[in-house]
């Protein structure tokens, strides 16, 4: 550097660092210091930037300021979708010179209230207040959303009403909202969401116990498109919610609401007695009503069309004969009825007389409905297409019968599960007429039903397409086999599983009868099947899809029968536990891998895992398991 001293003179001073000065240099009256504090915008009251974010000129400025940190996210969730100033872009645009060309995103162009077609699920720990928020700040001019389910809920920061504030604010245009396990969540988010999502149209509620009347009969008065609500396990709700829906929501037609014990009759009868046009679907289950709420039910529900009565121990004999009787029920399709004491044979017999247009009935755990009930049911269900009893252990093959000759021009579906009446005996009856409509037939789990029963069923059976006999040991090739002759129209899916008895006679003799028509096939835990079944299945199965083999004695001469099988599609097998398909299996695997879509190899324990490998690189579109 060279500072002049005098006109003769230059002295040169070589640069250096400028010494470090911790305290402030005085000249004079002004005051230096090194450094300032440097201004910022987070000095600003929320309520300052509340305002800053209202005035911003479109959705993708506020969500980039969403990103900025946790509370800009917060404060803009907090800003109601009516109160961003809708001008603020139009102005600045106006100001604009005509001849500049300014460049908008299509989501700015869009309404920001959006059409509501957008869909997001939160479960367990990723369900928190600030994932809520970040949803309801990113949605709301993408398309606006429609759907928000949230299962769960994070331990230490799970949704609280914040959370539900700010879908409430961001998201009118939400249709569906879903609340499973949020015990945190109360009233004051569900009125912030019934202020502001008017067009909700279902809601379901589950365990959350700080969810009380108030949080319902908001949505009920300020909701009215609501067309389906479900509630289970809130034990803050009772009839005053029930009778605000039925007042203010005119077209409810689901309503599903379990184990809630401040629900009563009075609940009830206000609902049905309210929506009695409009209702279709209605579910009531483990609830503290009486005989008097279902003879509303039989009553009112003249456009009820699905219902399922389960778990009502205060209903006796008395409330199903009313609803029976009270002839309200006539479009009813579909009827389930599960552990009600009050379910007996007079109970049925009404039921039968007072639905004529019912086509589904389920019976579970009624142990007070015997072979007589069966009797007087089949006789007056004219239009019965698919039954299905299951735990109903007064109910015998004499019952079962009934229901084939009685209802012999609609049943198409028979399936019966866990009765321990059905014994392995011939039923000393008059010569029965064929249910030539009978096209599914399942009997799962009857530990008493065997050779000699099916063998009789079987013959009553000829144009069954679907059949289910798992976990009957007692069955044998002997028994079976009649069945599977009497069908004439050839039977498209088989399930076997569990049937220990079963040998590959019986395999053989199904794929000699069926192999045109059959499709899937599930021998799962027949030990006694070999590999002259898979050769008889490479045969003549030429639909085949689907095979189980899992748990049978099959081998790599097998499988390499399977493989060599020339018009075999097969797209799913499942091999779980047979120990003795080894690696030798792996080139014929890989050639039956040309069509699979999804392959069981879990507890094969011969197959090594540097083969599973070898697979998983090769049949790159086909889902292993191993």
């Amino acid at each position: 550097m060279l500072f002049s001293i005098s006109s003769h003179a230059d002295v040169y001073c070589p640069p250096r660092k400028r010494s470090r000065i911790s305290g402030p240099i005085v000249f004079g009256e002004y005051v230096f210091e090194e450094e300032k504090k440097k201004l910022s915008i987070e000095v600003l009251p929320d309520e300052c930037l509340f305002e800053i974010f209202r005035r911003m000129p479109g959705g993708q400025e506020r969500s980039a300021s969403a990103c900025v940190s946790k509370r800009w996210l917060m404060i803009l969730s907090s800003v109601r979708n009516s109160e961003i100033c809708k001008g603020t872009e139009e102005g600045s645009t106006a100001n604009k010179s005509s001849n500049d060309v300014e460049m908008t995103s299509a989501d700015e162009n869009e309404d920001a209230s959006g059409s509501g077609y957008l869909t997001r699920c939160l479960e367990g720990k990723k369900a928190t207040d600030i994932r809520l928020a970040s949803i309801a700040v990113g949605t709301a001019t993408r398309g606006g959303l429609g759907k928000l389910s949230v299962r769960g809920s994070n331990i230490t920061h799970g949704v609280t009403d914040v959370g539900l504030s700010a879908i409430s604010h961001g998201c009118p245009s939400l249709r569906a909202l879903s609340l499973w396990n949020v015990p945190l969540t109360g009233d004051e988010g569900l009125v912030e969401i019934a202020k502001e999502c008017h067009l909700l149209e279902k809601l379901d509620i589950c365990q959350s116990p700080l969810i009380s009347n108030k949080g319902l009969i908001a949505i009920a008065k300020n909701c009215p498109d609501l067309t389906s609500l479900s509630i289970e396990s809130c034990s803050k709700i009772g009839n005053e919610s029930l009778q605000a829906i039925g007042r203010y929501c005119p077209k409810l037609q689901s309503i599903t609401i379990k184990d809630c014990p401040l629900v009563g009759d009075q609940g009830v009868a206000s609902l049905l007695s309210s929506t009695s046009t409009v209702l279709r679907k209605v579910k009531f289950q483990s609830l503290s009503i009486s005989d008097f709420s279902l003879a509303i039910i039989g009553h009112y529900g003249k456009t009820i069309t699905n219902l399922v009565l389960s778990a009502l121990q205060n209903v006796s004999q008395k409330g199903f004969w009313a609803m029976g009787n009270a002839q309200g029920l006539q479009i009813l399709a579909s009827l389930t009825i599960a552990s009600c004491r009050g379910m007996t044979d007079l109970s049925l017999e009404a039921i039968g007389k007072g639905c004529p247009s019912l086509k589904q009935m389920s019976l579970r755990k009624c142990c007070f409905v015997s072979d007589n009930g069966m009797l007087a049911f089949a006789k007056t269900a004219g239009s019965l297409e698919c039954l299905q009893l299951e735990e109903c252990n007064r109910i015998t093959q004499i019952g079962v019968l009934a229901a084939l000759s009685d209802c012999n021009s609609k049943l198409k579906s028979l399936a019966l599960v866990k009765c321990m009446g059905l014994k392995d005996r011939v039923p000393q009856t008059t010569m029965l007429t064929p249910c030539e409509s009978l096209r599914s037939l399942t009997i799962r789990n009857c530990l008493g039903f065997g050779s000699a029963s099916l063998a009789f069923l079987g013959k009553l059976c000829p144009q069954l397409h679907h059949i289910e006999l798992s976990g009957l040991c007692g069955i044998t090739d002997a028994g079976l086999l009649p069945l599977l002759e009497s069908c004439e129209a050839g039977l498209v899916k088989v399930n076997l599983s569990g049937c220990l008895s079963l040998t590959d006679d019986m395999v053989l003799a199904l794929a000699r009868l069926h192999g045109g028509t059959l499709e899937v096939l599930n021998l799962e835990g027949c030990r006694n099947i070999s590999d002259a079944s898979l050769v008889a299945i490479a045969d003549s199965c030429l639909l085949l899809n689907d095979l189980d083999m899992s748990k049978c004695s099959i081998t790599d001469s097998g499988i390499a029968a399977l493989s060599h099988a020339v018009q075999l599609n097969l797209q799913i097998l499942a091999l779980f536990g047979c120990s003795k398909v080894s690696d030798k299996s792996m080139s014929s695997l890989k050639k039956l891998g040309k069509t699979l879509v999804g392959l069981n190899l879990q507890h094969c324990n011969s197959i090594s895992s540097s083969t599973v490998e070898l697979l998983v690189e090769n049949l790159w579109r086909c889902d292993i398991l191993s």
